[in-house]
């Protein structure tokens, strides 16, 4: 059978078809049809205030206002340099409004990142957190030409205690002030743009994990068919959602969760920090959401929490995970706290707005699998070497994929684009660099990123498959599986197993725990992806979404 018969489809939900209906309809325009309708709905619950959605239209159409009265609009991007904050959602809903571009930026950003990044999408207004501002952005402010106005903001400015923002310092040649008060200064009559499908929307980068970070051009038209796919997909009811997310909106995943919720008037539970599980527990009980979505390793440390899983879950219909690998013990104890199917793992990119396999939401899900491909969405598994040659069911190969939510381009990187989006067989198709492979039944499961796929002695080891089996030993809270080089083979590598010991085997000298896993791993692997190298550290390494930072680890 090949690929393009569609194993998938036969395993889609009742009433899901093959090819749907995109709304031609911007993004823009799609938000704020909802915001009108859903005035009176809470947009977004944070810090014990709320915003509703006819404050979110009054907020955004005064920052599109003062946009397009500095001149600012169609070609030009905002960039917003924030953690998920009701600012995020006005700067966001303002720009698109004004018929600007959005790009985020993460709060980790090292100054020399935020210097590039900011060149490189030629931002001209920048939205920064206070703190960011002075140990961030002042630094490198005088190489960010293009940066005409700085507006910042605090955490807490949101709250009705607070009555003066922060303003930042003056810089030469930029206008800075803050965010709330550069709101104020204008009304709200937003101008009237019209924004086409092939107007650029978001401009979101890649982690930059095998070079300078990439960023990837989404125009309205990839964002409303990846919007229109899910909510579709899930069988999304507009106006009675409640969403809890630790995903960052400055990623895409959580960018797109967050455009999902406002396209659909689907009250957020904005999390700042998501590493305080308190705080989400905390939130979770009063606001009691219908989806949860989350990187794997927050529900991990979710789960960890006696709190989070004594609460009354009957209400959730979706708990969400993406972006990661999610290990299959770690999903199954996740189900039996929230409840039955409701696990749904996806798989995507920033390049394709993100999504482009989801597991059913009604149908059999397969934990483990990422699930199947969207309608409107080609889908192949191909050759590792030559980029096209098709692989057969159940064997590993480069997964790659051609729909309306891939991306236009790279900016300003026509060789990497060129490299990423190939010509074939009568469509464009985005080469993703991730290993995988599919099942009889449609479901893909991914293995390995190609750049992190370990060779020992000409044999392939794929890292998430071997993690996901190494799970399952008590000693291992967290993992990660890396290659490094053998000075004995330069053709081949030696695996090493990063380790964070969990609570119980804390006090065990770790040469004992790494004689424990070996032992383990001998019986659960084949020879050549037995870990043969180990070290032992106090916290696993993330990226600021929550990955695992394999970059740093082989580093």
């Amino acid at each position: 059978m090949t690929y393009d018969a569609k194993p998938w489809l036969k395993s889609y939900d009742p009433g899901v078809k093959e090819r749907i209906d995109i709304p031609d309809i911007s993004i823009k325009d799609y938000i704020v049809n909802s915001y009108q309708k859903y005035s009176d709905r809470a947009a977004a619950h944070y810090l014990g205030t709320t915003m509703t959605f006819g404050e979110l239209l009054e907020q955004s159409g005064r920052f599109a206002t003062a946009l397009a009265a500095k001149g600012y609009g169609k070609g030009d991007v905002v960039a917003i340099n924030l953690p998920n904050t009701p600012q995020y959602l006005i700067a966001i809903s303002g720009a698109l409004r004004a018929g600007c571009a959005v790009s985020g930026l993460a709060p980790l950003l090292m100054p020399d990142e935020m210097d590039y990044q900011l060149n490189d999408c030629g931002a001209k207004v920048l939205i920064t957190l206070d703190l960011l501002f002075e140990g961030k952005y002042l630094p490198v402010a005088d190489r960010t030409p293009k940066v005409e106005i700085v507006l910042v903001s605090g955490v807490f400015d949101p709250l009705p205690s607070v009555t003066e923002y922060p303003q930042g310092k003056p810089i030469d040649g930029k206008t800075v002030t803050g965010f709330y008060d550069f709101l104020a200064e204008y009304p709200d009559t937003p101008p009237d743009v019209t924004v086409t499908g092939s107007d650029p929307c978001y401009l979101q980068y890649t982690g930059g994990t095998t070079g300078p970070p990439k960023g990837a051009i989404l125009s309205h038209g990839n964002m409303i068919a990846n919007v229109y796919q899910f909510e579709i997909w899930m069988g999304m009811e507009t106006g009675k959602e409640v969403w809890l997310s630790g995903f960052p909106m400055f990623h895409q995943a959580g960018l797109f969760v967050c455009t999902c919720a406002l396209a659909w008037a689907a009250t957020q539970v904005l999390i700042p920090d998501p590493r305080n599980v308190d705080h989400i527990v905390k939130e979770y009980e009063q606001f009691r959401p219908t989806f949860i979505i989350n990187v794997p390793s927050l529900f991990l440390m979710l789960l960890a929490s006696d709190d989070f899983r004594k609460q009354d879950f009957s209400q959730v219909r979706y708990c969400m995970s993406g972006a990661a690998p999610f290990p299959v013990d770690a999903m199954v104890d996740l189900e039996s706290v929230v409840g039955k199917n409701k696990m749904v793992e996806v798989w995507g990119m920033t390049e394709t707005s993100p999504l482009i396999t989801v597991n059913p939401g009604k149908s059999t899900k397969k934990l483990g699998s990422v699930g199947l491909p969207l309608p409107n969405t080609r889908f192949r598994i191909v050759d590792l070497s030559d980029g096209w040659t098709e692989v057969p069911l159940g064997e590993e190969g480069e997964l790659i994929c051609s729909g309306p939510q891939v991306m236009q381009s790279y900016l300003n990187k026509p060789e990497e684009t060129e490299n990423a989006l190939r010509n074939h067989d009568g469509g464009v198709w985005m080469h993703t660099g991730d290993v995988g492979r599919m099942d009889e039944d449609g479901f893909v499961y991914v293995v390995d990123r190609a750049k992190d796929m370990i060779i020992v002695g000409g044999y392939k080891v794929f890292s998430s498959e071997v993690e996901d089996k190494l799970y399952k030993h008590p000693a291992i809270e967290m993992c990660a599986l890396v290659g490094v080089p053998n000075p004995e083979r330069p053709d081949s590598e030696i695996v090493k197993l990063v380790v964070q010991k969990s609570a119980a085997y804390k006090d065990t000298p770790d040469d004992n725990v790494a004689e424990e896993i070996t032992a383990f791993a001998k019986e659960k692997l084949s020879p050549y992806k037995v870990p043969k190298q180990f070290a032992f550290i106090d916290a696993i390494p993330l990226t600021s979404v929550g990955k695992v930072n394999k970059k740093r680890l082989r580093s």
